[in-house]
């Protein structure tokens, strides 16, 4: 079985796998805005690492977690260059009553604290008056945004690998019922995300057999400049776009001669429990959600080393 397809749910008898869908896909979003929410690079580290062994025991491969780092990479090191070029250091002043915010940028300096966090200059090879430089907020910026794409990337696998989507489905049902109130068809949007679900690893394959197709043909999706690169994308692009609209008419055409019914009242086979595996995972969640509280509190007198790790700047 291929485990690095995106979206894939892999049948394997573990812990993550037996936990209820319901909380599985609450955790998740509860996890990414965990990731945006917190200010010290300590606080995302540990909910990263809660994260990556939760990940681990899901997927039980190691390969799969470092072939992650793919995407977030390439878009960390595109927002340090845009971080270089808009983000001015402070400049050195013999003169330390001068405000920093007359020696530099708007983002010379930030308060945190009661303390003052300068943004050192660590590279300038146009000069300190320019706006290309490398300093101390580009990197902390470059670096959570990297650590909080990772942890999206990851905690967004963890629900979709681990959870049928069947179960995805009904914990999505679940959670949009008190939206029955107010007469939306909560069955049909549910639906419409677990078909669009399930065809995305459907389509990561249709696009992978048809790069196989097409490089056999001549086709280098690889080498060649931009105007090159283009026309293959283009010849990946209308084919795979054409077995897409052909698999939506297929499905649709099959639910209809199985007398598929949207707004028909509906019963469920299985049924939801919530487990001794479930109150623990809601222990550990309510661990994670209590200490991002408490670091954001700025009354609380966290260790200097901990809050020398701010990057919110």
């Amino acid at each position: 079985m291929n485990k690095n397809i995106v979206g894939k749910y892999l049948n394997i008898n573990t812990f993550v796998h037996k936990l209820d869908p319901r909380l599985k896909f609450l955790t998740n979003i509860l996890f990414i805005v965990l990731l945006f929410v917190a200010d010290h690079f300590i606080t995302n580290f540990i909910l990263l690492s809660l994260i990556i062994v939760t990940y681990l025991i899901s997927t039980r491969s190691i390969k799969s977690l470092f072939l992650r780092l793919r995407m977030p990479l390439y878009i960390a090191i595109f927002i340090l260059l845009v971080n270089m070029l808009t983000i001015k250091g402070a400049i050195a002043s013999d003169q330390p009553f001068i405000p920093l915010s007359t020696n530099g940028g708007v983002d010379a300096y930030t308060y945190y604290r009661g303390q003052t966090i300068i943004n050192d200059i660590y590279w300038a090879p146009f000069g300190v008056t320019n706006t290309f430089q490398l300093t101390k907020f580009s990197l902390i910026r470059t670096a959570s945004i990297f650590v909080r794409i990772y942890g999206v990337i990851l905690t967004t696998t963890i629900l979709t690998t681990t959870t049928k989507p069947v179960h995805l489905t009904r914990a999505i049902n679940d959670l949009l019922y008190p939206l029955k109130l107010i007469k939306i068809p909560t069955e049909i949007i549910t639906r419409i995300i677990s078909i669009a679900l399930r065809f995305i690893p459907t389509l990561l394959e249709e696009a992978s057999r048809i790069m196989k197709a097409q490089s056999s043909r001549g086709v280098d999706f690889k080498n060649g400049n931009l105007k090159d690169k283009t026309k293959s994308f283009i010849v990946l692009i209308i084919p795979l776009f054409v077995s897409s609209f052909t698999k939506a008419n297929d499905l649709s055409e099959a639910m209809t001669s199985r007398g598929y019914e949207p707004y028909a009242k509906r019963s469920y086979y299985r049924q939801l429990f919530v487990g001794w595996r479930d109150m623990l995972a809601l222990f550990i969640i309510v661990l994670s959600v209590s200490m991002v509280i408490v670091c954001q509190i700025d009354s609380v007198n966290l260790p200097w080393w901990w809050i020398a790790t701010y990057q919110r700047v």
